[in-house]
């Protein structure tokens, strides 16, 4: 999703891309740091919704902006994520 080359560990995790509460299935792998940023934006109704494709989620104003500052990091920087206030 970012762009940086996903290196098998600890460091990548599964993201369903409809939540499995709404009967997803489908995963894709990504950056632990990526999908900490998805779930601190987006609930699991938006996910759901509007949100359900690796585009759509691109496409996000607060994600865009995740994945401008965080394509510069090594493949394996996890950082501390700071959750949306809904």
């Amino acid at each position: 999703m970012c762009g940086r080359p996903l290196v098998a560990g600890p460091s990548v995790e599964q993201h369903h891309l409809i939540p499995r509460s709404a009967g997803g299935r489908v995963t894709v792998p990504l950056h632990r740091v990526c999908h900490r940023k998805i779930h601190a934006e987006l609930s699991e109704r938006e996910l759901a919704v509007g949100y359900a494709t690796v585009e759509a989620l691109r496409a996000h104003p607060a994600i865009a902006a995740f994945l401008r500052w965080v394509a510069g990091k090594p493949p394996e920087f996890v950082s501390r994520t700071e959750p949306r206030r809904r």
